[in-house]
Order: C-alpha cells, then structure tokens, then sequence
C-alpha cells in the first residue's frame, strides 16, 4: 500500500512539473511569435519538438511508478 501512495505522488509532481514546463514553453513562444512573425513556422516546430519532450517525463515517471507499486 505504501508503494501505492508513492507512485501516486511522484506521478503528480512529475505532471505538475510538465505542465509548468508546457506553460513556460508555450508562452514565450507566443512572445517570440509576437515579436517575430516572420519566425512562425520555425518557432512552432521548436515549440512542438519541446513539448514532446517535456510531455516524456510524466510518461516515464508512470512506468516507474507502475513498476514500484507492483513490485
């Protein structure tokens, strides 16, 4: 039962952590569209790239809780 409360909360600081990365990421690349309109295409295409790699921490923090709440 305690593996099962562990796995709970590091899966909700690792969600918590990426949506604040998203949300970090995502609004400086509106300021820099802003600022830039002319970087568009590249900036969002940098923007998707880091997303996805921001969204890869809670995915594999929920693999590693998995394989501690059932150890």
């Amino acid at each position: 039962m305690d593996y099962a409360i562990a796995a709970a909360i590091a899966v909700a600081f690792a969600a918590l952590g990426a949506s604040i990365g998203n949300g970090m990421v995502i609004s400086k690349t509106i300021e820099s569209i802003a600022r830039q309109p002319e970087l568009e295409g590249k900036l969002r295409m940098t923007m998707f790239l880091g997303v996805g790699l921001i969204e890869a921490v809670p995915i594999i923090a929920v693999v590693i809780a998995l394989l501690f709440a059932f150890k």
